[in-house]
């Protein structure tokens, strides 16, 4: 069993491994994860596979960086991801996240992300977090401006994508 590293009440977050391709298969493909992420390519388990090793794996060479598993304590099933991700595009470390919609709405993406947030802060010592997201995902926005990440007027990497940033 993969050591969390980060643990919150209901939550434990760990490093994604070659083990998710299926969990990564599944989130990728959902709706929401479509429309206002992106679609990936991710078609099949052994597509997620491949991605995981040549992208969402190699973010975990810098400690602490990288999308992690979010689980459920009390049974281990992944409902989501959440981390820190330093973009080429994005001038600062970008949090993301997404979940399973069966899990929206529960404030599963809250504690996730503000475990997320301390760390960045305790242990990286970063001054500042950037999101960016679809100015039409009122889910996410929501959530960011309750977690005090605010809009900035700073370049977009693409204009229908809102930046926003928190200062730790």
């Amino acid at each position: 069993m993969p050591q969390p590293l980060l643990i919150t009440p209901r939550l434990t977050l760990r490093n994604l491994n070659e083990n998710d391709a299926s969990f990564i298969n599944r989130l990728y493909n959902t709706e929401g994860f479509l429309h206002f992420v992106g679609d990936k390519n991710i078609r099949s388990t052994i597509d997620a596979a491949v991605y995981l090793r040549s992208t969402l794996l190699p973010m975990h060479k810098t400690p602490m960086m990288g999308l992690l598993a979010v689980e459920l304590k009390n049974t281990e099933d992944p409902i989501g991801v959440c981390g820190l991700i330093d973009r080429d595009s994005l001038d600062g470390i970008d949090l993301g996240f997404g979940f399973f919609p069966e899990f929206q709405g529960q404030g599963y993406a809250r504690e996730a992300a503000t475990a997320v947030l301390d760390m960045a802060k305790k242990s990286l010592d970063l001054a500042e977090v950037v999101a960016i997201t679809l100015e039409t995902n009122i889910g996410c926005l929501n959530l960011l401006e309750s977690l005090g990440f605010q809009k900035t007027e700073a370049e977009n990497p693409e204009p229908e994508v809102m930046l926003l940033k928190l200062e730790l």
